[in-house]
């Protein structure tokens, strides 16, 4: 028999794996010529029956066709048998597919499928790095399983001839689907080069079944299932119609993977033209003697992460971002966000830190030099050292924060306190700040991405334990971009900040030795858990004699250096600065104090500059004319007593004032009229005292239907002053008992307190401002609460021995002190038409046993 398409790129099949075998003209000629042999096998003779006994060659993965010759590998014991049986006698083998590939030992005829080939074979031979025998096949005919002989030592079958049905090839059904076949082959010989010999073979054939088994070996897409059922086709015609669609289907299969691969070269012959590009380049620095510099820049980085003390996570980080750096292109966009962030770990302190200065007296003398007052914060510093020189087991940094109005020295004392302690001091202003990104940096994602100000600042400081004080921390805000304050709870907080997560370096950094200090101006606006990670120390303003001398120690110093005088060349008097403290300034703090005294000084340096007679000795006269009239007017004490006007004590933000509280009654209809700014705590405050006065009416001679008939006007100058709170309570209930009884005030007497329905008396703030402001304005008497009278240890003994403080529970006792005893011309208030009796001077009420002991 006459091979028909010994020229086809066969594969490997049998017990191995399918493979090409020809990659080239010469490659095929060899194979056909060592093909010749097989045609000298004659097909297996029939017997009577018209049946041929066979072998059996099983196939794992690949068909052999009727006229293809093709190379297999076996290497199977039953399948080398059946090998050995067929050369042995000449005889021929039926070459079965197997249903599972995977199978290793078919047992049955229902592993196979029961139609296949005849196949001669020839001798096998075995190369050197092969496990099997390599033999080569030639296939002549389809045979079809009647019936299974044996199974062992390899299968033994009985089959039948299969002959194609008769079809004419000039029919034009044959011709149009032979072109159509060919065409298909043609351009699957073109996606997939084969030799020319092979596609030249196939074009002669005319038979149809013929055609149809010669392309069936050329397309690998085919099913098991569909290539049992192709072998099992004895219609020619529908042979072929079958094999345009596998062709059809295998061009499209090549088409696609045409596409990959074209894409993977393009992407090759890119990065081949760069690599010669970047070593052109490499070449071109070489000869001007500038060397490789993207190389030795990428190794410095390599060598400063080596030499640098960093925790084993950052230093793995930092490692891992410069190998990848050290892959990229230089002029690579990622190159400079890569190097950016691997400055930012080598810059930042990891373990750099500052030897602590643990002398509790050079830290109590640097305070005490650069600040007058603020004993409670100076004591809590010095606490602190304290402990540090113990040396506990854990340092735990505090979380302090200095609250009180502004130009207190918050800020000045945390510098004061970085240089008592030896270390960094370090500052960021949270004020307007309403991106959470200034607490915790942005991702690197993001163009132009850095760390938040915490490690910008860190990085500043360049020790791991400065004092780093985060101002206006109450001044925080919160919009669509998040809370910053709520990234403030990780950083502020001592279990946490030893991690404290940045979203630009993504490595935990430890802010646990930090020493944090906050200043704020209230805590009403600082979230409640915030504030709760923060030891608050107030700051409750400076009083006029701190002013004093804080101005002699600091300010005068200062201002004249400023100003180019010599030291001691102009002197203050007394005088002149509690001119300046009351008549032009009105603050808690004393940066308007130092502005002031620098106009006094700049104006003698002036007259000095222009060779003019200046003074040297400063006075009130020559403050007033420096400064100008004054601009603020400080409250004194009434000079006379007065019905319905009684002095209240109250507190700022720029310290303490008194407070006059002036009642005028008017025949009306019992309404009452509350002005001066009041707030609602105040207007409260007024009715409560409306109330026990009108329910203890008889006890001070008065008919209750009076109230009724009386409308009361309650005014707290200055009016253009908002006040509020309960302090006043007091003072209104005797400047209402005093306009109604006409008894007349102790015009040297102020008060302060908050009154109750019952008469109590309740403790209020600011004791140590109100006290000092009555010693300014010339009182002599103070009524204060009863339970605040510990309060008292924060009064100079000065002010305390020269007033008269005495603690009150009722109001009974402050109306007994208050109000002077009644007189020939006291008159008890009466309206027009008022039939009930008046007496003209009321009796004094009787003493509660238990509130006005």
């Amino acid at each position: 028999m006459t091979p028909l398409f010994e020229s086809f790129p066969l594969g490997l099949g049998g017990d191995g794996s399918r493979s090409s075998i020809f990659g080239s003209s010469l490659s095929f000629r060899l194979f056909q010529a060592e093909s010749q042999e097989l045609q000298h096998i004659p097909n297996a003779e029939p017997d009577p029956d018209g049946l041929v006994t066979l072998p059996v060659l099983p196939l794992r993965d690949l068909a052999v066709y009727p006229g293809m010759i093709a190379p297999l590998v076996i290497g199977r014991p039953f399948t080398l048998r059946a090998v050995e049986f067929a050369l042995g006698r000449g005889r021929t083998l039926l070459a079965l597919l197997q249903k599972d590939p995977a199978l290793e030992a078919p047992a049955s005829a229902e592993d196979f499928f029961l139609v296949g080939t005849e196949v001669a074979v020839g001798e096998p031979w075995q190369d050197d790095d092969d496990e099997g025998y390599s033999v080569l096949v030639q296939g002549r005919r389809r045979l079809e399983v009647v019936e299974w002989l044996q199974t062992q030592p390899f299968f033994l079958v009985r089959a039948r001839v299969l002959s194609d049905q008769p079809a004419d090839p000039a029919s034009p059904e044959v011709q149009a689907l032979t072109r159509q076949a060919l065409a298909l082959f043609h351009q699957v010989a073109e996606l997939a080069p084969w030799p020319t010999e092979a596609f030249r073979a196939v074009a002669h054939l005319e038979d149809p079944g013929l055609l149809a088994d010669a392309l069936a070996g050329a397309v690998k897409s085919p099913t098991l299932p569909e290539i049992g059922a192709f072998l099992a086709q004895t219609d020619p015609v529908a042979r072929l119609q079958q094999v345009i669609a596998w062709l059809a289907r295998e061009v499209a299969i090549l088409r696609v993977e045409d596409q990959i691969q074209h894409r993977i070269q393009e992407e090759m012959d890119r990065f081949q033209r760069e690599t010669y590009l970047r070593e052109q380049i490499k070449a071109i620095q070489h000869e001007l003697g500038e060397g490789d510099l993207w190389s030795r820049e990428v190794r410095e980085l390599r060598e400063r992460i080596e030499q640098k003390a960093l925790p084993d996570e950052a230093r793995k980080v930092a490692l891992r971002e410069v190998e990848r750096l050290s892959h990229l292109p230089p002029m690579s966009p990622e190159v400079g966000i890569l190097r950016n962030y691997i400055e930012w770990i080598l810059e930042l302190p990891w373990q750099e830190r500052t030897a602590d200065n643990l002398d509790l007296r050079h830290a109590a003398q640097v305070l005490d030099a650069e600040h007058y007052g603020l004993r409670r914060a100076k004591e809590r510093i010095l606490e602190h050292i304290a402990v540090l020189s113990l040396k506990p087991k854990r340092r735990r940094q505090p979380i302090l924060c200095f609250v009180g109005p502004p130009g207190t020295g918050k800020t000045s004392l945390g510098r004061s306190i970085a240089k008592a302690l030896g270390r960094k001091f370090v500052r960021v202003s949270l004020g307007g700040v309403r991106d959470e990104a200034e607490i915790r940096g942005h991702r690197r994602t993001y163009v132009g991405a850095l760390p938040g100000r915490i490690l910008q600042t860190m990085k500043r400081a360049g020790t791991v334990n400065p004092v780093f004080m985060l101002d206006e921390i109450d001044k925080l805000g919160a919009d669509f971009r998040g809370d910053p304050a709520a990234a403030l709870l990780e950083v502020l907080d001592p279990e946490q900040n030893a991690a404290f997560s940045d979203h630009y370096l993504e490595v935990p950094y430890d802010l646990s030795q930090v020493f944090f200090i906050t200043t704020a101006n209230t805590l009403h606006t600082i979230p409640p858990a915030l504030a709760d990670r923060m030891e608050v120390i107030e700051f409750p303003g400076y009083v006029e004699e701190e002013k004093l001398e804080i101005a002699r120690r600091f300010l005068i110093p200062r201002q004249i250096e400023e100003s180019g005088l010599e030291p001691g060349e102009i002197r203050f008097t007394e005088a002149a600065l509690r001119t300046i403290i009351r008549a032009y300034t009105d603050e808690a703090g004393v940066r308007e104090l130092e502005r002031e005294i620098g106009r006094v000084c700049r104006k003698v340096a002036r007259l000095k500059a222009e060779g003019k007679r200046y003074p040297t000795r400063i006075t009130p006269s020559v403050v007033e004319r420096f400064l100008g009239p004054p601009e603020y007017f400080f409250n004194e004490a009434e000079k006379r007593d007065e019905v319905g006007v009684a002095t209240a004590l109250a507190w700022t933000y720029s310290g303490g004032e008194i407070m006059p509280v002036e009642v005028l009654l008017m025949e009306g209809k019992g309404g009452l009229t509350i002005t001066g700014q009041v707030g609602q705590v105040m207007q409260e405050s007024a009715q409560a005292a409306l109330s026990y006065l009108r329910a203890h009416a008889r006890a001070w001679g008065l008919d209750p239907r009076v109230f009724d008939r009386t409308d009361i006007h309650i005014h707290v100058p200055e009016g253009a002053v908002p006040k509020d709170g309960p302090s006043a309570g007091v003072t209104i209930m005797t400047a209402l008992t005093s306009a109604f009884t006409g008894r007349q005030v102790r015009h040297e007497v102020g008060m302060t307190g908050e009154i109750t329905l019952r008469g109590k008396i309740l403790p209020v703030g600011g004791v140590r401002e109100k006290i000092l402001a009555a010693h300014r304005a010339g009182l002599k008497v103070v009524l204060l609460p009863h339970r605040n009278l510990k309060d008292l240890v924060e009064v100079p003994k000065s002010v305390r021995e020269a007033l008269r403080i005495q603690g009150v529970r009722h109001v009974d006792e402050v109306l007994r002190v208050a109000l002077r005893p009644p007189g020939p011309e006291t008159r008890v208030w009466q309206v027009r038409g008022d039939d009930a009796e008046s007496a003209d001077a009321p009796p004094e009420p009787e003493e509660e046993a238990d509130d006005a002991s």
